[in-house]
């Protein structure tokens, strides 16, 4: 019984380390749109990381069943493995993603090139939360006056001047949309919903603490040095204090004598 949980445990082990896993690099498609006509110009597709490319990835598509690499498909004018250009006038789409050789992959993003007269501008790309998103139901030829929209199929109402704008975008709004005119309909794209990355935490800074120097004692004029603490509160000894004494009677006699006897002068004149 232990042999065979031990087994097992190694067995989903392996699956798990050799399963494909998803990146944080990510498809980028410039114009952002899922549709376009058959013989637009192009549309860039590139492996980016943190904005930049992303070096040792493959742009990749399937169609059906079959796979092709950015530099082997016959639509794809190739810069380099990491940085494609589909050539819209002999295209047909697909499924597009990034791989690395490890078998990494980003999440895949769906381009329909279509033959018809009406198609859907609906971003390529998943959008955040919280954000306004405008459909736009756009002809070969011209411009749409007016339009109806469908999300799963089901009518959302009409676009004055071929636009759709949805509001506060949630994940509820993800799902199949399209749109038509009195005579044409559009093929159906995946509107994806994403919530937006945490903000950056703020810089984290230290406050260091530098007691201030206690200052320093000014030098006394004159070389006189202010007695201390200990010293002012030292009790003064009973000579000290009778040699005072006597100091303050020898200068208070005289003064007191002078007065006597100048009173006395005064009554004998009288």
């Amino acid at each position: 019984m232990k042999t065979s949980s031990v087994s097992l445990l190694l067995g989903v082990c392996v699956l798990l380390l050799s399963a494909p896993t998803v990146s944080a690099v990510s498809l980028y498609v410039s114009p952002n749109h899922q549709q376009f006509f058959k013989g637009d110009r192009y549309v860039s597709l590139s492996c980016v990381d943190d904005g930049q490319t992303a070096d040792g990835w493959t742009v990749k598509r399937t169609r059906g069943v079959s796979t092709e690499g950015c530099s082997t498909a016959a639509d794809f004018r190739r810069f380099n493995n990491s940085f494609c250009v589909l050539d819209l006038s002999v295209s047909s789409g697909g499924s597009f993603w990034c791989e690395n050789s490890s078998g990494q992959k980003s999440d895949e993003v769906s381009i329909a090139v279509s033959e018809k007269q009406l198609i859907l501008e609906i971003p390529a790309l998943p959008v955040n939360t919280g954000s306004n998103v405008t459909l736009l139901c756009k002809p070969r030829n011209g411009s749409a006056k007016k339009s109806y929209f469908f999300k799963d199929k089901v009518k959302l109402g009409d676009g004055p001047e071929g636009k759709w704008i949805l509001h506060n975008v949630q994940q509820s709004d993800e799902g199949l949309y399209s749109c038509s005119t009195l005579i044409h309909q559009s093929p159906q794209s995946r509107l994806k919903v994403k919530e937006p990355p945490p903000p950056p935490p703020p810089p984290h800074t230290t406050i260091m603490y530098t007691p201030s120097p206690s200052p320093s004692p000014s030098p006394s004029p004159s070389g006189y040095t202010e007695p201390s603490a200990s010293s002012s509160l030292r009790p003064r000894s009973p000579s000290v204090s009778v040699l005072r004494l006597f100091f303050h009677l020898l200068v208070f006699c005289p003064y007191f004598i002078s007065t006597i006897l100048l009173l006395l002068i005064c009554c004998s004149r009288k």
